[in-house]
């Protein structure tokens, strides 16, 4: 996880295109300029950035069920839940599934858990565009294969 850069997502574990799911690990990091502020002596994992990381693993979901042709923005949270606290140094478990698409936008349910216990969830709604091309679509694939994303990708976005 690097949160100074917003990129959450460490590592696709899952990715399954027939469920339309996928599972991603994204490790808190021990230290973190954020951790500074929230909160002194009491360093937490800013919630937002809780439902950040499940809005990164829907939109690699997305972004493999349209393969790079489209690409998922944020558009809506609703029903988030925030059961209990993270704290520096755990691990991650982010999981999301697509309940919805069409009409230009997808929605997903999606959840975090730590030692296979929910610690936060929600819906998630995206507007769907066309992908942006050029430096962007190559700083994605960049991305893409960092975090072991497997589908092919397009040579030539």
């Amino acid at each position: 996880m690097r949160l100074e850069y917003f990129q959450l997502i460490d590592r696709i574990i899952d990715l399954n295109l027939t469920d339309l799911t996928i599972r991603v690990e994204a490790n808190v990091p021990t230290e973190s300029t954020i951790f500074e502020g929230h909160f002194p002596g009491r360093p937490l994992m800013p919630g937002v950035l809780l439902i950040e990381s499940m809005a990164q693993a829907s939109g690699w979901l997305l972004i493999a069920r349209n393969r790079f042709d489209k690409m998922p923005f944020l558009a809506a949270v609703k029903e988030a839940k925030l059961r209990t606290f993270v704290t520096p140094g755990q691990a991650l478990t982010v999981s999301a599934k697509i309940m919805h698409e069409g009409s230009g936008f997808a929605m997903t349910e999606a959840e975090v858990a730590v030692d296979g216990k929910t610690v936060c969830n929600a819906d998630i709604t995206f507007r769907i565009v066309d992908f942006p091309k050029g430096e962007f679509l190559e700083n994605m694939h960049a991305v893409a294969k960092r975090i072991g994303f497997q589908l092919e990708v397009p040579a030539n976005g």
